[in-house]
């Protein structure tokens, strides 16, 4: 049984918190390096995507914790909310045109705190990491998909590295497997049947490739999303020719990934650290 003290315990306080649109739901929380951690220049930045099968239930409190670690180690962390099932506005398309508004509100705020978007990388769990995994691959979308902000100035932010943890990377995985009791129709407004488009545009996995590295993460004793889901995804991705690496975690559930005090947490907070090759952004 899980530790719930990441779920039980106050949030650590951001260093800012910065709204991206309008709404209580679109905002970001914001932690940097204290002064003296981190060399002089840019500081490396993580965007944060929290799960809860896209629920709006289950809020950024839980990762908060983790996002305060990534900063006592000189990475800063853009952990972002947004609208969810239950909100108004939330699911399709509104969940999608959110996360991809706060990933490109950082080009607004990254000069004043020295934030380096040239090696930008996303840590997503469940539901987050699905989204983590979409936000990579959105830039292959047509121009007029209804997941595009059309008043967005510029290409999407580039993102160089997904790192997914326990990451729902297949939506029709997700329905065939009625997980969280087939939230996956409700977030998306309908089957695969019903509704193809939505599932092609939505799903990481029908994006392939998303021409982006990616790192997954997955516990083999995870009973909310099974490891089978990465290894699948994993497969698919290389063949579609993208860097794909999948480390199975023995042992491990669903949320001792996104636990700082857990066993596994060192090896994940090490690829965060393991900083991609610089892109011009």
């Amino acid at each position: 049984m899980f530790d719930r003290w990441i779920f039980d315990t106050p949030s650590p306080q951001p260093d800012l918190r910065v709204s991206y649109g309008k709404g209580p739901l679109r905002f970001g929380e914001l932690r940097l390096p204290k002064p003296g951690d981190t060399a002089e220049g840019p500081i490396p930045l993580v965007i944060v995507i929290h799960g809860g099968f896209w629920l709006g239930e289950f809020d950024l409190g839980h990762v908060t914790h983790l996002c305060a670690d990534l900063a006592e180690h000189g990475l800063a962390t853009w952990c972002i909310e947004f609208r969810r099932l239950g909100n108004i506005g939330g699911g399709y398309p509104g969940t999608f045109l959110d996360v991809g508004a706060a990933a490109d509100h950082l080009t607004e705020i990254a000069g004043a705190h020295r934030l380096d978007l040239s090696r930008l990388q996303v840590l997503g769990h469940s539901a987050g990491g699905h989204l983590g995994l979409w936000l990579a691959g959105r830039a292959g979308l047509p121009s007029d998909s209804p997941l595009l902000a059309r008043k967005l100035k510029g290409d999407p932010i580039r993102i160089s590295k997904v790192v997914g943890l326990a990451a729902i990377s297949d939506l029709e995985r997700c329905r065939q497997e009625k997980l969280c009791y087939n939230v996956v129709e409700h977030f998306l407004g309908g089957s695969p049947e019903s509704v193809p488009e939505r599932y092609r545009s939505a799903s990481p996995s029908a994006l392939l490739p998303l021409g982006v590295p990616q790192v997954l993460f997955h516990g083999d004793a995870d009973r909310l999303v099974p490891v089978t889901m990465s290894e699948l995804y994993a497969d698919a991705a290389r063949q579609a020719g993208d860097s794909v690496s999948l480390r199975v975690l023995p042992g491990a559930d669903h949320f001792d990934l996104i636990d700082p005090r857990s066993g596994v947490w060192p090896e994940i907070r090490a690829e965060l650290l393991n900083l991609p090759a610089c892109d011009s952004v």
